[in-house]
């Protein structure tokens, strides 16, 4: 069976989510290497409140965090997306650009690849004028892909949705805009 894409890039394609990715998708968050810089991993039904809320993201603003599969074989890595976030910092509100990928995938440059082709969509088809991505300040492998995609840091902050959580409550921002980007 041939999946519809919304758009794909050269290896990946990116759609909106549905429950039957609901226990592959349960695998990825509550694995403790791919949750590492999160307060915890996610139980399979706090990961099914996730695809509903993401599934309404994407009625509401036409992206979410996009169930990202590679092309060649149907197989759901994880995400790569944007999300509208409207948590109260001076870098907010704005769509941010995220990733979460499961270990088999890591090191194929397939967040870099799925991150650049997310924000040719973003800038392109949406015509957003701003993305931001943020993370915990110790996750450096996703500054590296901030960085590989053009962001540009533009400051730390403490993040209020994990005041609760102090060692992951400091956070960094980074920023791309439409008119610096190149696609």
């Amino acid at each position: 069976m041939k999946t519809n894409y919304l758009f794909t890039s050269e290896r990946l394609g990116f759609r909106n989510w549905n429950k039957t990715d609901l226990s592959e998708f349960a695998n990825i968050n509550s694995d403790l290497e791919v949750m590492e810089y999160f307060p915890k991993p996610l139980t399979k039904k706090e990961t099914s409140d996730f695809i509903d809320r993401l599934q309404k993201h994407y009625d509401t603003h036409g992206y979410n965090y996009f169930a990202t599969e590679i092309l060649e074989t149907g197989e759901l890595i994880g995400f790569i997306g944007l999300a509208y976030q409207e948590y109260q910092t001076k870098f907010t509100p704005a769509t941010d650009i995220g990733w979460r990928l499961k270990p088999s995938s890591w090191g194929n440059g397939y967040a870099t690849e799925g991150a650049k082709r997310c924000l040719k969509f973003a800038f392109e088809d949406l015509n957003i004028k701003h993305i931001i991505s943020v993370f915990t300040e110790k996750n450096t492998k996703s500054e590296n892909i901030m960085k590989k995609i053009g962001m540009k840091k533009v400051g730390a902050f403490n993040h209020p949705k994990l005041s609760e959580y102090p060692e992951f409550e400091k956070c960094i921002c980074y920023e791309i805009k439409k008119s610096n980007w190149k696609s």
